[in-house]
């Protein structure tokens, strides 16, 4: 008797933990199919000068560029992506898309002031809040950069990467989706260090 109690016990268990394996599975499903293809990141090349406008934002706001040593830059300062890391990027994604109302800077790099959580704003100050919101939900500072890219009909425009071991994930005002970096296209023209927000590198070939 003893013996098939033990057996029904195994055999619960192992249901239980597919169950288990099928929710967190199926929290993936509504993910864009370029999550599921091959993990690419993001080569980091040579120093390069921060923008100029982020030097601005960082006296503005001196606590989201204030390095974090006891973070320490663990196997590349990635984390792991799970449902609920994935969930979050989403909902932190819609929301500053959503909050904030599009508001072309037209006055060039005079113009540009990269602001926290604005009623309207450019691609600057979508970014910054998201980088904001996701560090506040318990986000490595680390694994969430800020990058300037260029857009294909030649724009300077700022996004959002997530470091993950799943690959470099990009929040972008321009987009709903949440994308490898490799699937954007854009020419990419530097990014924050994971070891400190205020130094920036330029990006090495995207098929690393």
């Amino acid at each position: 008797m003893r013996k098939v109690v033990k057996f029904l016990a195994a055999v619960a268990a192992i249901v239980v933990a597919a169950g288990v394996q099928q929710r967190a599975e199926a929290a993936f499903v509504g993910a864009p199919m370029g999550l599921r293809g091959a993990i690419q990141y993001i080569k980091f090349d040579q120093p390069t000068l921060a923008p100029m406008a982020f030097t601005l934002f960082c006296l503005k706001y001196k606590d989201e560029c204030k390095p974090r040593p006891q973070q320490i830059v663990f196997r590349g300062g990635r984390l792991k992506l799970t449902a609920e890391r994935l969930a979050q990027m989403q909902e932190v994604n819609q929301q500053v898309n959503t909050a904030i109302r599009p508001e072309a800077n037209l006055e060039g790099l005079r113009g540009e002031k990269w602001l926290l959580h604005p009623v309207s704003g450019d691609c600057n100050d979508y970014a910054v809040t998201k980088r904001h919101e996701l560090i506040a939900k318990g986000f490595p500072a680390r694994s969430v950069l800020l990058s300037e890219v260029v857009t294909t009909w030649g724009e300077h425009h700022l996004v959002v990467v997530v470091r993950t071991f799943s690959g470099d994930l990009v929040l972008d005002n321009l987009s709903g989706h949440i994308l490898p970096w490799s699937k954007k296209p854009y020419r990419w023209v530097r990014i924050q260090s994971p070891k400190n927000p205020n130094y920036w590198a330029s990006l090495g070939d995207r098929a690393v």
